[in-house]
C-alpha cells in the first residue's frame, strides 16, 4: 500500500469535522463513542452540543445521569452515554480527570473495546496504534482481499494486525485517520475505485471482487412491533414511567405501554401512529390521548407536569409523542 499517497490524499481531502480541529483525547472520546452505530451527519449537532454542556471531564463527571441521558436524546444505544458518565467520574476519582495514554491503562474503563482504544492512542496521543471501525474492516478487507467473514472476531483480530502493520514510523495517526477517511468517502458500499489513492495495488479491484468484499454472514433478524401507547394526563400533569435499571431504555421516561389502569378516563384524541427503530427492532406506536377525572396513584408511575416533562430524557418514539402534544397542551393553555 502506497501510505503516502494516501496520507497525501486525505490531508487535501478530509472532512472538516469539530473534533479534529482540537483533538485532546476528552475530545477524541466522546466523538468517537458517539459515532459508533450513528452517521456522522447526526452526530454532528450531537457533539457541539455536548461540548457547550459538557466541555471537560470534570463537568461530564458533576453532571446527573438525567443530564447526560437528556444530552444524549435520540441518539440511541444509551448504554454508550451511561458508560461516559460513569468512566468520567471514575476518571476524576483515580486519573486526575485524564484519559490513560497507555492500552492497558484504557482497556481497564468501561466501554473501552480495541476501536475506542485504538483511536485515542492514534488520534490524540498520537501514537502507532490500529483502530479499526467498519470503514478501515471495508478497505483492508478489499485491499488484501480477505474473504473470511468479517463479522468474526479472529478476522477482525487479523484486519486489525495488518492495519498495525501499515502504519509508517512518522505520523502514524494521519494514516490511521485517512484510512477510515478512506473508507466513509471513497471505499463505500458501492466502491468508488476511480477516486482511490491506493487503487494500483488493490488486490479486490484485480480480482473483480470490489463488491463482492468484505464478506458479513451473521446478519442479525429485524423484529417488527406494534405497540399501542396510552398517554394520560391530568389538568398540566402526564402519567409517566421512568424505565428501571437493566432495561434496554433503562433511565428513560416513557408513557404507559397497553396497560389498563383503574382510572376514570376519556378518549380525547388519537394520533397517527409513529414508526422508530432501536436495536434490532423496528417499531409502530399507536398513541391514544385519555384525560382522566383525577390524579389518582398509579404504582411504578409519576404524575408529571408537561412542562417539566420536556426537559427528562425520553425514548425516540416517545419523545415524538409528547413534540405532538405540545400543539395540544398550549392551546388548553396548560
Amino acid at each position: 500500500m502506497d501510505v503516502g499517497a494516501l496520507k497525501e490524499w486525505f490531508l487535501e481531502e478530509k472532512r472538516d469535522l469539530p473534533w479534529r480541529r482540537s483533538p485532546t483525547p476528552y475530545q477524541v472520546w466522546v466523538s468517537e463513542v458517539m459515532l459508533q452505530q450513528t452517521q456522522v451527519s447526526v452526530v454532528l449537532d450531537y457533539y457541539e452540543r455536548w461540548m457547550v454542556q459538557f466541555p471537560t471531564v470534570e463537568k461530564l463527571a458533576a453532571a446527573s445521569l438525567e443530564e447526560v441521558i437528556k444530552a444524549w436524546e435520540g441518539l440511541g444505544y444509551y448504554s454508550r452515554a451511561r458508560n461516559l458518565h460513569a468512566t468520567a467520574k471514575i476518571l476524576v476519582e483515580h486519573y486526575q480527570g485524564k484519559l490513560p495514554s497507555t492500552y492497558e491503562g484504557l482497556e481497564q474503563l468501561k466501554g473501552f473495546g480495541p476501536y475506542t482504544i485504538g483511536a485515542i492512542l492514534s488520534f490524540a496521543y498520537h501514537q502507532k496504534a490500529a483502530a479499526v471501525d467498519g470503514n478501515v474492516l471495508r478497505v483492508i478487507a478489499r485491499h488484501c482481499l480477505i474473504e473470511d467473514d468479517i463479522g468474526l472476531s479472529k478476522t477482525q483480530k487479523r484486519i486489525r494486525d495488518l492495519t498495525q502493520g501499515l502504519l509508517p514510523d512518522k505520523d502514524p495517526h494521519i494514516a490511521m485517520e485517512a484510512l477510515i477517511e478512506l473508507g466513509a468517502k471513497v471505499c463505500k458500499k458501492k466502491p468508488l475505485c476511480t477516486l482511490c489513492p491506493i487503487q494500483e495495488d488493490c488486490l479486490a479491484l484485480r480480482a473483480g471482487k470490489r463488491e463482492a468484499l468484505p464478506i458479513k454472514k451473521d446478519k442479525v433478524e429485524t423484529v417488527s412491533l406494534k405497540r399501542d401507547v396510552s398517554v394520560i394526563f391530568h389538568g398540566d400533569a402526564l402519567l409517566l414511567r421512568k424505565e428501571i435499571k437493566g432495561k434496554v431504555m433503562a433511565d428513560l421516561y416513557e408513557f404507559p405501554y397497553e396497560k389498563q389502569f383503574l382510572l376514570e378516563m376519556s378518549l380525547v384524541l388519537e394520533m397517527e401512529p409513529i414508526k422508530h427503530s432501536f436495536t434490532r427492532y423496528r417499531v409502530e406506536l399507536f398513541p391514544r390521548v385519555w384525560e382522566a377525572s383525577k390524579k389518582d396513584s398509579v404504582e411504578d408511575y409519576q404524575w408529571i407536569p408537561w412542562k417539566e416533562a420536556v426537559a427528562l430524557p425520553f425514548s425516540s418514539g416517545h419523545r415524538r409523542i409528547l413534540k405532538r402534544l405540545y400543539a395540544y397542551f398550549t392551546h388548553r393553555g396548560l
